[in-house]
């Protein structure tokens, strides 16, 4: 579709793209906003659909690298009045409106490849960069999928879009409610383990190989008690430095690289506890 020209900041798509960065929703249901030239690229290389780009004039040169469809719309917009739609301090030239992918429970629980499901539960984390991280390590490192529980930011705030580098394009993701969850969880025959800083068995000693599900929490209070109460049992990270415990992120991504271990052992042969050095 030939680029057309936007002068003004009513225009139904700018107003549009300025909303879905502004106030994105927690289930990701209607267009979501993304900017930058390699989240684009990103979003279209993971086969979303996207609906609408924008480029500021004078950089029409970034359309050129994007594997546009034909019917994606495209908008030219003076370079002030894009900045103007977008929520970073030092907006980018190039942005989008997404459709965000429609994951369901089967995509989350799918047992591909013979290996047990692997699922993050996230239970009122409120930092949409940790949240963003904590998507890129649970597709780093095989999680089957993410839930977010009621009270947790959205996983399309502008922010977790950024630090997802594109997992939340590609990572199913759903949003329930605490008992669905678990009542789901349970049906399919997962573990599910809430984490703490202590009074809980270390991750190294726990079966992570099998179906489980990690639950975090909050980055002040950690997960809910009212969920706690819910889970099979605690997990916790030990750390033998002087720091006492490690922020929401980092003890995601420490836990999933310990399943991710336990699971290549299981596949070699090796106990989920072998303490084996890297190889």
């Amino acid at each position: 579709m030939p680029p057309r020209i936007v002068q003004s900041e009513q225009n139904a798509r700018l107003k549009e793209l300025r909303k879905a960065l502004a106030s994105p929703g927690r289930n990701g249901r209607g267009l979501a906003g993304i900017e930058g030239a390699n989240l684009v690229e990103e979003a279209l290389r993971s086969g979303l659909r996207v609906p609408c780009v924008f480029a500021a004039r004078g950089f029409e040169n970034l359309l050129e690298r994007l594997p546009l469809p034909r019917q994606t719309e495209v908008l030219l917009a003076p370079r002030r009045l894009l900045d103007s739609a977008l929520t970073t301090q030092t907006p980018q030239p190039l942005a989008a409106l997404v459709e965000p992918p429609d994951w369901t429970w089967a995509h989350l629980l799918e047992r591909r490849r013979k290996v047990a499901p692997l699922v993050v539960v996230l239970a009122g984390l409120q930092d949409p960069g940790n949240l963003g991280a904590i998507l890129r390590s649970a597709e780093a490192f095989g999680a089957g999928g993410v839930v977010s529980l009621p009270g947790t930011v959205s996983a399309w705030n502008p922010k977790a879009v950024r630090a997802s580098a594109g997992s939340v394009f590609r990572l199913p993701l759903i949003t329930a409610s605490a008992e669905d969850c678990f009542a789901r969880l349970r049906e399919a025959e997962l573990r599910i383990w809430t984490t703490t800083v202590r009074g809980a068995e270390p991750a190294d000693l726990m079966d992570l190989a099998a179906p489980v599900a990690l639950i975090f929490g909050n980055e002040s209070n950690g997960v809910p008690p009212e969920v706690a109460a819910m889970a099979d049992g605690a997990v916790t990270i030990s750390c033998p430095g002087s720091v006492e415990s490690l922020n929401a992120a980092a003890a995601a991504s420490v836990l999933l690289y310990e399943a991710a271990r336990q699971r290549r052992g299981k596949q070699r042969g090796r106990s989920p506890g072998h303490r084996g050095g890297a190889r």
